[in-house]
């Protein structure tokens, strides 16, 4: 398992995390490609922060305030990826929640939306998806201490944009104790780290294959003013882990529901369930889950949204999940003189058979031709592949 690690020791923005990520392996030339496509081409050079050499990422964009729309349109114009403009747009609608909460309304973005944030936002997205991690592990994220200027004036740190977004996301934050370091964190920042996050529900537990540093604009002499990333190797197996995802409808009919869990299994996933549920305003619906490799996740994803026209997937990532051994064994079945095939489905522990379960496709087959209860099919394959394998001790 590939597991992203962020160590925000010293706080996280924009520049920072694209910078980072980088300087971990990320796909240089579709980082920069996407940046350049919305401001003009970023310059990237390496620098020294107390000691540590660090990337540092330079947009050369203007200043300039921007609506939501416009910061949309811009990213949708971008040459990004498609899976990099739609994870962009949802970092600045975290963005506008908690400008909105804290404002009452957003006629423009007042800490972030000028387009050093946008090609930011772009080029973090864009090599965040390019390193492709099964998983992330986030660690406390220091906030600063001090205060902070704002458009509103002098304020005390974390701004308050930037706590709202960190309260949303459920990341764990640390304050500092020395009012010289300022903000440390900002608005960009907090909202990528929010959307890359996943819930730390694995531990970063494996060898260390790659480090990246990437470097703010300060230089303090008492702390390296940069963002660690590594990229660990889990020593499990990727079949050791699932991934799970959700989604919850209320508007699809039972056809087109029925159809999209038999293009989901169709597609290779483990498992796929419909549970019904009652939603908000006392709406019935169901919810969604799929099971699957996590490497096979976003491929689920699409088909959850072509079919379902659900606008939120929720990513639960890397359960680990025990599997026993299995191994298919064929009964042939002789009913009025004809063969029938029946596949059996045999879990093994210790090289016992615990479980013996006939494959319900092939049983329904014979059944519809031999005319005979599908019960009694799948008990007599059952009763054969049993007497076998007794037979074989």
């Amino acid at each position: 398992m590939r597991i992203l690690l962020f160590d925000p020791f010293h706080g996280a923005a924009g520049d920072m995390i694209t910078g980072s990520l980088l300087s971990l392996g990320a796909d240089r030339k579709l980082v920069t490609s996407a940046m350049a496509s919305v401001v003009n081409e970023p310059d990237l050079s390496v620098v020294n922060r107390c000691g540590i050499s660090a990337l540092k990422v330079e947009t050369n964009a203007k200043t300039e305030h921007r609506t939501l729309e416009q910061v949309r349109n811009i990213v949708k114009g971008s040459f990004a990826q498609k899976e990099a403009i739609a994870m962009a747009l949802r970092v600045f609608e975290r963005i506008a929640r908690g400008e909105t909460t804290v404002h009452g309304k957003l006629t423009h973005f007042h800490e972030v939306g000028a387009d050093d944030a946008i090609a930011d936002v772009l080029g973090a997205c864009t090599a965040f998806l390019s390193l492709k991690p099964d998983c992330v592990y986030i660690k406390p994220l220091s906030l600063g201490a001090g205060f902070v200027m704002t458009e509103h004036g002098r304020l005390p740190v974390p701004a308050p944009a930037t706590a709202e977004i960190l309260r949303e996301s459920g990341l764990e934050t640390v304050a500092g104790n020395n009012p010289d370091d300022g903000e440390l964190c900002t608005p960009t920042g907090a909202a990528l780290l929010s959307e890359f996050y996943t819930g730390n529900l694995v531990k970063p537990a494996g060898k260390i294959v790659a480090t990246g540093y990437g470097a703010g604009t300060k230089n303090p002499l008492d702390s390296p003013n940069v963002l660690r990333t590594a990229i660990i190797e889990n020593t499990k197996k990727d079949t050791d882990s699932v991934e799970i995802l959700e989604t919850n409808v209320d508007d699809v009919t039972g056809e087109v529901l029925a159809y999209t869990m038999q293009r989901i299994m169709n597609e290779g996933a483990g498992d796929v369930s419909s549970i019904p549920t009652v939603m908000k305003k006392g709406r019935n619906g169901f919810l969604i889950r799929v099971i699957c490799s996590p490497k096979d996740s976003e491929k689920y994803v699409r088909i959850l949204s072509e079919e379902l026209g659900t606008l939120g997937i929720r990513h639960l990532y890397a359960y680990h999940s025990s599997v026993i051994n299995r191994t298919f064994e064929k009964a042939e079945l002789l009913i009025n003189g004809d063969k029938y095939t029946v596949n059996v489905k045999v879990g093994w522990i210790d090289k016992k058979p615990v479980s013996i379960k006939s494959e319900y496709g092939d049983a329904e087959i014979c059944a519809q031709n031999t005319k005979l209860p599908v019960k009694q099919i799948t008990l007599m394959a059952e009763d054969i592949i049993y007497r076998n394998l007794k037979n074989k001790d």
